[in-house]
């Protein structure tokens, strides 16, 4: 993006790109044009406070979990969970995913988060066990990395 588009219209094109958190895109409204435009959004992400950042990532669903089950994720979360196979899970896949769930959640504070779309059911539960073992800190930072590779797929099909 390279001239200055309409706040509004911005963010009236852009706005879905983060899970329920249409702030990020409202914030970069403001800052645009952008060389880089997935560079850009992801510069408003990595410099918000630590409490934006922790609510951001908090909006996004649990991996099979209760969203899933009950139809109230949004459809680019529904899309993106099918396409790993999270929507055709036996009654074990189910189970671990809702058990490493609620490990994770109880450690860390916040959902775990991973670009599914570039995954699959078993690297999935993989991640989410070897990750149940990393630092907060080091936790926060990967969930902004994968939400910035959701975010650049999603892009994709903005266009």
């Amino acid at each position: 993006m390279t001239r200055r588009e309409d706040p509004q219209a911005f963010i009236d094109r852009y706005g879905m790109l983060f899970e329920h958190s249409p702030w990020v895109v409202a914030r970069a409204a403001t800052m645009q044009p952008f060389p880089d435009l997935h560079a850009g959004l992801m510069a408003v992400v990595r410099g918000a406070t630590r409490d934006e950042q922790l609510s951001l990532i908090r909006a996004h669903p649990e991996l099979a979990g209760k969203a899933a089950i009950d139809g109230t994720l949004t459809a680019a979360s529904s899309a993106e969970q099918a396409s790993a196979g999270l929507d055709r899970l036996t009654q074990k896949e189910f189970d671990r995913f809702h058990a490493l769930n609620a490990a994770y959640r109880e450690r860390f504070g916040f959902p775990f988060i991973i670009c599914v779309r570039r995954s699959n059911k078993a690297a999935i539960l993989a991640a989410m066990e070897e990750r149940l073992g990393h630092e907060r800190d080091a936790e926060i930072a990967t969930a902004i990395e994968q939400i910035g590779e959701i975010v650049r797929l999603r892009l994709e099909t903005v266009g």
